[in-house]
């Protein structure tokens, strides 16, 4: 019984990964179909450094540097 107790127990780690790559993937694939047009690229390009910019001048904020 204990053994299949540890079985069971070492299964969890597996199955963690496999799950947080599909919840990336799924959430990547939007992204990758924005990619195929050039207006939409653009877009998504400008977005995205937008939030970093946003992101980079909050912690700076927020650690006081």
């Amino acid at each position: 019984m204990a053994n299949n107790f540890l079985q069971n127990i070492l299964k969890y780690p597996r199955f963690f990964i496999s799950s947080l790559s599909g919840l990336i993937l799924v959430i990547l694939t939007p992204f990758k179909n924005l990619l195929k047009t050039s207006q939409s690229r653009v877009v998504l390009i400008s977005i995205i450094l937008v939030v970093l910019t946003i992101l980079y001048f909050i912690l700076i904020n927020m650690l006081a540097l």
